[in-house]
């Protein structure tokens, strides 16, 4: 059985868009799912605006998801064979050089429009002689390659295993270039020879290259080549329906790493637009998308990508995090907010998987922790709200905080269940209700009355810090 080879194949002209790394997600599970190959294509034969760090960045995005690839590959490396074919073409009369300059093309173009015609090629270069050819030359004029669109322009039909079939009555473009005058590629000339010799068999991608798809499907024919299975994706769409783009908010994985997002979630919130696992389970593991992913649960319509949603993925990873991974992937957020060194002893460490544990069900994105009112209480400065100040000039609170007071700073340590004995017993020594202790021990702890467990805060925080808070608030009201 011959293996399927998938390809993802982004251009490095910018960061990756989430919309690239769902269409990269989709193509590394049907491999994984068929023990296939992904292969890492990137088409950056635009010369101007390709740069070698947007590479860089897609490849450390990549690995960062979580999608391996098994080939990698650069257009640029490539450009021979490109010419090659382009010569070939030529020499069997399914291609020709074209001389038109920009500025002539663009003269053509602008009256086509004033004529209310499309503004296609108007082949004026298809039968030049070779004297004609060798005319422009000594011009100094350079050339570009164009294909040869059939004569009798046939009715092209996609079949996409996604949309099913998809026809184009005809193609608007003219004869399109393959080859540019600097020898680099088009877009749909290197596509179809790298996807023929790399030996691709399923081509999936958005549902923007259908009409390059058509195109392209003319190339395969006029270079005698078989050509892979295709499906098209659909869009994703910002919140107002409109195409996902920087106005609605990051777009970029580099932005939702920055922005503290865990990958698995990023990953879970892809995998889900456009693709359901029709049992209505959301948190999928790797092998559980793998297995359960299949073309056929694929939904042909557009999707919005859900920040709300994205972010209930994020805080329900948090929660399930592995603490010592915790640690590190918060450490840079804390650094940022100044609560923490860059290099932690081994109790400081400790305490801040205490903190974090105490705290991450209230995170949807590690960015929080960079003002978190709660990460306040153990590395911030104490700032006591106006609510916490009411609660500590009700008249039993001194006593209160006295008395607490006096029975932590007996203990060595502070267990939750340590806490709760002392509450109980100066409860009943001061015939107070329960909140009468516990509300004044939050504020005079915390500055607020509301927050975490405060059993659990002050099991972190220790009795010789409890007990200097304390004393500061009892010390602010004598």
């Amino acid at each position: 059985m011959k293996t399927e080879r998938v390809r993802f194949a982004p251009s490095p002209t910018g960061w990756l868009h989430v919309g690239g790394a769902r269409t990269a997600l989709f193509n590394w599970l049907y491999a994984k799912k068929h023990d296939g190959k992904l292969i890492l294509r990137i088409e950056d034969t635009d010369l101007d605006r390709s740069s070698e760090k947007y590479t860089e960045s897609i490849k450390e995005d990549l690995k960062w998801l979580g999608i391996v690839w098994d080939e990698f590959y650069k257009q640029s490396d490539r450009l021979e064979i490109y010419e090659r074919y382009a010569r070939r073409l030529v020499h069997e009369e399914k291609a020709y050089h074209c001389f038109c300059t920009e500025e002539e093309l663009e003269e053509r173009r602008q009256r086509a429009l004033d004529g209310g015609r499309p503004p296609v090629y108007d082949g004026r270069c298809r039968n030049l002689s070779e004297e004609e050819k060798q005319q422009y030359r000594e011009e100094g004029r350079e050339s570009v390659i164009r294909f040869k669109l059939p004569e009798q322009q046939p009715n092209v039909v996609v079949p996409d295993r996604i949309k099913g079939d998809v026809e184009f009555e005809s193609l608007t473009t003219g004869d399109f270039v393959i080859l540019k005058s600097d020898g680099t590629p088009s877009y749909n000339f290197a596509c179809v020879l790298d996807d023929h010799l790399m030996e691709i068999s399923f081509t999936m991608r958005a549902e923007d290259h259908l009409t390059n798809t058509a195109k392209q499907m003319l190339l395969y024919e006029a270079l005698d080549f078989n050509q892979p299975q295709f499906g098209h994706l659909s869009m994703l769409l910002g919140p107002d329906k409109s195409k996902l783009s920087k106005r609605s908010g990051a777009t970029s994985v580099k932005d939702f790493r920055k922005n503290g997002y865990l990958p698995e979630a990023l990953v879970n919130h892809l995998a889900q637009l456009g693709w359901s696992s029709k049992d209505n389970q959301e948190i999928f593991s790797v092998s559980e998308l793998t297995k359960k992913f299949s073309l056929d649960n694929i939904i042909d319509s557009s999707q919005v990508f859900d920040r709300d949603k994205l972010d209930w993925f994020n805080n329900q990873y948090i929660k399930r995090a592995e603490l010592d991974r915790l640690v590190d992937i918060s450490a840079p957020f804390l650094q940022q907010g100044d609560y923490i060194e860059e290099d932690l002893k081994e109790d400081e460490r400790e305490t801040l998987k205490k903190v974090l544990d105490l705290i991450r069900p209230s995170l949807d994105k590690l960015t929080d922790l960079k003002d978190h009112e709660d990460i306040e209480i153990f590395y911030g400065s104490l700032e006591l709200n106006a609510e916490a100040e009411e609660v500590l000039n009700w008249k039993s609170s001194p006593a209160v905080l006295r008395e607490l007071e006096e029975k932590f700073s007996t203990r060595e340590s502070l267990s939750p269940d340590e806490v709760s004995t002392i509450v109980k017993e100066v409860k009943e020594g001061l015939e107070v209700e329960y909140k009468e202790v516990y509300k004044p021990l939050r504020a005079a702890v915390t500055g607020k009355i509301s927050g975490p467990e405060i059993k659990e805060v002050l099991s972190i925080l220790g009795p010789e810090v409890t007990c200097g808070r304390l004393n500061s608030a009892l010390e602010s009201r004598s």
